[in-house]
């Protein structure tokens, strides 16, 4: 057995000195290293061995295969060597060139603009909470405010996934604010969060609107807190976002969860506050809903409101990147063209 691994092996090795190109190469890897070749025929059969001269040969045999392994690499450079510096190859091929740039992908602009909102409020002390998108009716409209019937509910065009029975009922949520009663019913006061998250509407689509958007949900519940704590916020928040120059402006709105509650538009980057069609004319873009928390919400989840008070806002993250870079229309996020996306 060991005179015919040693046979093996040197005309192995005889036959690698003559191998001249690649496809040669790979004939001799199969014949010599292959599952079918010689020497794997050789330790099959060491088995049939008294158990001395199977170990000798065994030996002898995972030393040959080694050794084979490393000629047959050795073999590879060489021929890979020969193959660059030959007249054909050379001329046409510098390797000192810089390989081919792979392209590289990057953050989604919502995605980044939705980091950057959660990094300004938790500047502010305001940790980051998520929660389910399919919701109950009781989170995302009975606990805040919205019972059955209510007009408020018109402002909310529903995608609903099954009828149920009142609060019972399943749904795509509307707004992250059912996170704020979640929240509350685990958590007594103080509470400082924000809820991000993707919210659903079923309307018609436009320059400033879509049926699927991103939310930035925040509230704050804690004693002594004022209308003068939600402006405050507010306005850091956009003067981190859009620079010390930039307008904001707070106006009385109505909201069933909040009371009193406000409207708070920025001034329209696109037009500079003159007019166009991402402003409606008006010079002005609505980027966030916010007021005190309503008590009868409080009172619902076991916080006393004679005791506690709160804010709570919403900020739309697709328009506050519109803001931010001078986009003009909401569907650009979200028509998969890269020649946009690549902008960011």
């Amino acid at each position: 057995m060991l005179d015919q691994l040693n046979d093996l092996y040197s005309q192995a090795l005889d036959e690698l000195e003559r191998v001249a190109d690649r496809q040669a190469l790979e004939t001799w890897r199969v014949r010599y290293l292959g599952k079918k070749s010689s020497l794997t025929g050789v330790l099959r059969s060491l088995a049939r061995l008294p158990l001395e001269e199977r170990r000798e040969a065994g030996a002898r045999a995972n030393q040959i295969k080694g050794s084979l392994e490393s000629s047959l690499e050795e073999k590879e450079k060489l021929l890979q060597e020969a193959f660059l510096v030959s007249p054909g190859v050379s001329q046409r091929l510098d390797v000192t060139l810089p390989g081919r740039p792979l392209p590289v992908g990057g953050l989604h602009p919502v995605t980044q603009m939705l980091e950057e909102i959660c990094g300004v409020f938790g500047n502010m002390g305001f940790q980051t909470i998520e929660g389910p998108d399919v919701e109950w009716d009781y989170y995302n409209f009975e606990a805040l405010n919205i019972p059955q019937h209510h007009p408020a509910r018109d402002r909310f065009a529903t995608l609903w996934i099954d009828a149920g029975e009142g609060a019972k009922a399943r749904l795509l949520r509307t707004h992250t604010s059912p996170m704020q009663i979640r929240l509350m019913e685990k958590e007594r006061p103080p509470i400082r969060v924000v809820a991000p998250g993707r919210v659903y509407r079923y309307e018609a689509t436009d320059a400033i609107h879509e049926s699927m958007f991103y939310h930035v949900e925040g509230l704050a519940v804690d004693r002594n807190i004022t209308l003068a704590d939600l402006k405050g916020t507010l306005f850091e928040f956009c003067r981190c976002l859009f620079g010390e120059d930039r307008r904001v402006r707070f106006r009385c709105d109505y909201f069933p969860f909040v009371e009193p509650g406000v409207e708070v538009a920025v001034g329209c980057t696109a037009c500079d506050g003159l007019g166009c069609r991402l402003c409606g004319h008006g010079g002005w873009l609505e980027t966030a809903g916010a007021g005190m928390v309503h008590p009868d919400v409080l009172a619902r989840v076991g916080i006393d409101p004679e005791v506690y008070s709160g804010f709570a806002f919403g900020v739309g993250v697709e328009r506050i990147a519109m803001l931010r870079h001078g986009i003009d229309d909401i569907r650009l996020f979200y028509s998969n063209d890269l020649r946009f996306l690549r902008q960011f």
